[in-house]
């Protein structure tokens, strides 16, 4: 079996402490035992878009298989939502070739309906120098194309088949590119949808790879930190496959592995940090193996609202980062809630 070697672990360790010192030293204040958590949550039927003229005794709310008191309860519908769109564009672990594709896509989807956005779109470009702003929010999708006509998209040299070192290096930009964007947009106020097209960074994860319990806490940090500021934040994470058809069966689902919320380091691998996984987790949504682009950008936009803001208080919790699975329940038949999959509690500080 291969074995991580010394320099390759080094390296793994560095990139790790990096991003989760990063993460947590720009992470809004941890929640603590019995502070309100809250949900925005899209419910659909098995196929079609979000419904909407549901009532508050229609959800039940599950904390750990716990049905929990809901506080408080909003439906919001329609395009009035309060919503920002940030579409990033992924040019660390995609080649020129793709960006290209991309480009004639994101206009397609931009200029649709006449160029009349459902929602403000910014767009950003994620490289090995950070997720930079290259068009800020605007509803005039004519407008946001005709000026990244005038944008040069950096690229990496670093490709697919650069082995190890060039995998953690992207995995490496990618974590730093998503917390910048976390980080700039979490003082805003309201909602949150983040459309991220890339066939998502290196997993380094598998029977090949071994990590010491070092390393399984540095992830396990990591993971609550993102977890932590994507739920405070309000953000729901969109992972869009740019591929399509020419993906790979295997590469496109490996990720599954790793949808169960993990509770302790022991658990952890670096898959559990993977883009779809995120997304899933923040109650978005991984889309793939289609070469509509256009259309599976539009299809996030559609699953937008409406929806419902419901809000709970959290039990408390016994430890710290003490991870509690949610579940909703809706009491109408054929029809599915979707939300963030959990959050990590801390226990309330004792005097």
């Amino acid at each position: 079996m291969f074995s991580v070697s010394r320099l390759s672990a080094f390296l793994l360790a560095t990139l790790l402490c990096a991003a989760a010192a990063s993460a947590q030293g720009n992470s809004p204040q941890v929640q603590a035992g019995n502070d309100k958590i809250h949900l925005d949550v899209v419910v659909t039927a098995k196929s079609g878009p979000p419904v909407a003229d549901l009532q508050q005794q229609d959800f039940t709310v599950l904390d750990n298989n716990s049905p929990q008191a809901i506080t408080s309860f909003a439906p919001v519908t329609g395009r009035q939502a309060p919503v920002e769109v940030i579409l990033v564009i992924d040019a660390i672990n995609i080649d020129a070739r793709e960006i290209g594709y991309e480009r004639i896509q994101i206009d397609k989807f931009l200029r649709a309906e006449g160029g009349r956005l459902a929602y403000p779109v910014a767009v950003v470009v994620a490289t090995d120098t950070g997720a930079k702003l290259a068009e800020n929010f605007s509803s005039d999708g004519n407008a946001l194309s005709t000026a990244m006509d005038h944008d040069q998209i950096g690229l990496r040299d670093i490709g697919r088949s650069a082995g190890f070192y060039g995998a953690s290096e992207r995995l490496q930009y990618s974590l730093e590119a998503l917390n910048q964007v976390i980080t700039g947009e979490a003082p805003h106020p309201g909602r949150k949808i983040v459309l991220w097209i890339s066939p998502g960074w290196p997993l380094l994860s598998g029977p090949n790879v071994e990590l010491d319990a070092k390393q399984q806490g540095q992830i396990f940090a990591q993971i609550v930190a993102l977890s932590t500021q994507l739920r405070q934040a309000r953000f729901t994470l969109y992972s869009v496959n740019p591929l399509g058809a020419g993906e790979s069966v295997f590469r496109g689902t490996y990720y599954e592995e790793f949808l169960k919320g993990v509770s302790k380091p022991s658990q952890v691998n670096l898959g559990n940090l993977a883009l779809p996984v995120l997304a899933l987790q923040s109650g978005g949504l991984e889309l793939d193996f289609n070469n509509d682009l256009a259309g599976l950008l539009q299809e996030c936009i559609s699953d937008v609202a409406p929806y419902y803001e419901i809000s709970f208080a959290a039990p408390a919790a016994e430890r710290p980062d003490e991870y509690h699975r949610i579940e909703i329940k809706v009491a109408k038949p054929g029809l599915t809630a979707r939300t963030r999959q959990g959050y990590y509690a801390q226990p309330t500080p004792r005097n």
